[in-house]
Order: structure tokens, then sequence, then C-alpha cells
């Protein structure tokens, strides 16, 4: 299953960005994403992302998220980090504001941990140069303690 979510993401980003690649403007967003984790076992949580996007049809845009998410106990030794891989699609409901959701694959920072399927929606609002959003992560795969509520505070940056 996972090898072929991984395969048809590839095939869906190379078709994209091969028939968009001169007709489209890219923009990158760099992000922090603070958050509390959403049950037991660990309290705060911190990631940091880039994101690209693409318009693809109107009000509609691909998105490829990556970087790294980590999972805080009082004890720092105990953590829990993994780095996302997240195409997904966002979509302008209004001016402003947007929902958007991605799917993808997280691999474990922790020896022994893996990888495991990754999904997350999100509510927001995009600005010129800068986005907020609300989000909600979840890796299924690395046990019941990786699920968490965030907040994306992202600037944005033309790709000429």
């Amino acid at each position: 299953m996972m090898k072929k979510l991984v395969a048809f993401c590839v095939i869906a980003l190379t078709v994209l960005i091969t028939e968009n690649a001169n007709a489209q403007k890219w923009k990158l967003g760099v992000a922090v994403v603070p958050g509390i984790a959403s049950n037991g076992g660990y309290g705060f949580v911190l990631g940091a992302d880039a994101r690209l996007q693409t318009n693809i049809v109107d009000k509609t845009y691909f998105i490829l998220s990556t970087g790294v998410t980590e999972f805080f106990k009082k004890d720092p030794l105990s953590g829990f980090g993994y780095i996302p891989v997240k195409p997904g699609v966002k979509f302008f409901f209004a001016e402003n504001a947007y929902a958007a959701g991605e799917l993808g694959i997280g691999f474990g920072l922790v020896k022994g941990s893996g990888r495991s399927f990754l999904w997350s929606p999100s509510v927001g609002l995009s600005f010129k140069d800068f986005d907020i959003s609300l989000k909600y992560e979840e890796a299924s795969d690395f046990g019941k303690y990786t699920k968490f509520f965030g907040l994306r505070v992202a600037k944005g940056f033309d790709l000429k």
C-alpha cells in the first residue's frame, strides 16, 4: 500500500511539474509550526517546514511540503521526531481564506522508527507574503501519540 502511494505521488508530481513548468508561477513558503499533542505521551510539538505551491485550476493549488516535526516530553532525551513529505491540494473558498489537505509519508528520526502514512487537513488565511493556518496532523504508524494540532505561520516568496 505504501509503495503504491509513493509511486502515485511521484507520478502525479512529475506530470504536474512537466505540464506546468513554464506556464505556472511557483511560490515557496517557509514556516514555523508550534502545536500541542492531541493525546497522551507528549505535550509540546514544534515543527518547521518549506512548502512549494502552484496554481492548477481556478482557486485550486498543488502544494508540496517537507520539513521536520518534533514531539517533546519533559525529558528532552525521550522525544520523537519525523521528516514529513506531503503533496496536497489547497482550495480558496473566499478571497484570502482556504482549506487544504495533504497526504504523505513521515520518516522517523528515532532509530528503528521507520516510516508512517501522514495526513493533515488545515484551514487558513493567505496574503501576498504571509500565511497563517490551523492544522491537524497525524502519523498513523508511529503509535498513538503522534497526533497534534498546530498553528502554521509562514513567510512566502515568489519563485521566478
